[in-house]
Formats: structure tokens, sequence, C-alpha cells
């Protein structure tokens, strides 16, 4: 019998891994139509090798795609070095409310696509961030700087103890208004003007 089919298996889950990393890091919500037709030819062409076989052949085949995933999965545990080979570290795009415009081309990820990814996350300033990264699933990793930080339940506890403590009981507590922001990644959106002024080679 040929057992060809087990190395064969083994090296669709290896290969497969890094080729589609060449694709961009996106998660399966991100992909356009045209990518997910990529992705589906791909897997269709990348099984070929060992199509065509009995169907217990291709139980078999699929157990082994599945073996060789938790494999992979206990080492990338187990080794930082595996892992960084396998599914790669996250990139930084952003670090001190600065854009890191050369990890943004090794991404080819547009300072606009940037954008869009910081408004899903409610984030209406790049210089509010104090680092942000696209993480190997595609996903955006981030931190705000202190002053930008939405307060918690303790924050307003402590500041309103503080208000009370202060005023005379007869006294009401000071009205905060709402300053307008400008210039914000949601700009773009309400006047057509960008935020941030991306070099050309990024828009």
């Amino acid at each position: 019998m040929d057992f060809n089919w087990i190395w064969k298996a083994i090296l669709i889950v290896i290969v497969g891994t890094h080729i589609l990393r060449l694709a961009g890091r996106k998660s399966i919500s991100q992909l356009t139509v045209s990518q997910t037709v990529i992705m589906i030819s791909i897997g269709n062409l990348m099984i070929q090798p060992v199509s065509n076989r009995s169907i217990w052949v291709t139980f078999m085949i699929a157990l082994i795609l599945v073996l060789v995933l938790m494999a992979l999965e206990y080492f990338q545990v187990k080794s930082d070095k595996f892992e960084s080979f396998i599914t790669g570290k996250e990139i930084i795009v952003i670090h001190n409310g600065v854009i890191d415009e050369q990890n943004l081309k090794k991404l080819r990820l547009t300072v606009d696509q940037l954008e869009v990814r910081l408004r899903q996350v409610n984030i209406a300033k790049i210089s509010d961030v104090k680092i942000a990264t696209i993480e190997p699933s595609g996903l955006l990793g981030y931190t705000l700087h202190e002053y930008a930080q939405p307060a918690t339940k303790q924050d307003i506890q402590t500041l309103l103890n503080y208000i009370h403590s202060q005023l005379p009981a007869s006294q009401p507590p000071p009205i905060v208004t709402q300053q307008q922001n400008n210039g914000t990644v949601f700009s773009e959106e309400n006047n057509n003007q960008d935020a941030y002024i991306p070099p050309k080679h990024l828009q």
C-alpha cells in the first residue's frame, strides 16, 4: 500500500500555513469576497495531491491533518521560537501616537484601513494610542495613554467622594461640559477630511 499520502498530508498543513500567511494578517470576518474565493481555491488545490483515494484513506488523511494541527499547537505552547516560525508575532503599527509607516508597508495595510480598525474599537484619535499592534490573527491590539483611558467605576466613585468632601452641602456639583473633538479618525466620515494625512504610497 502506498503511504506517501501521510507525509503529503503533513506537508499540506505546514506549507499551507505559510502560504496563507503571505496573504496578510486578516481574520475571517475581514476577508473580502475575492480573498475568500482565493483562500477556498488554495485549499482545494493543496488537497489535490492526496485526492482520488478511497473513503477510508480520506478519513485517515483528515485525521492526520487534525493531529498535525494539534501537534503544531502543542509545540507552539512549548517553544516561543516555534510559535514565531509557525504563526508569527505581533507587529507594532502605532507607537506613542505615531504611525509606523515601515511596518504598515510590511503588512500591506493603508492608513485608511488602519483607521477603520481604530474606529471599530471606538478610538477617536491616533494620538491617544500609546501602542497598537496587528496580531497574528489579524486583530488590532492596543493600549491607550492614561489620559485617554476610560474611567472605571472606582475612578468615578473616588472623584464623587472628593467633590462631595470639598463642596458645602447646599452647593450643587459643577457641570462638566463636553468639548468638541476635532481631528479624529471619525472626521473623514463627517467632513471628508482625514485626521491623519498619510503619504501617497500609504493611501
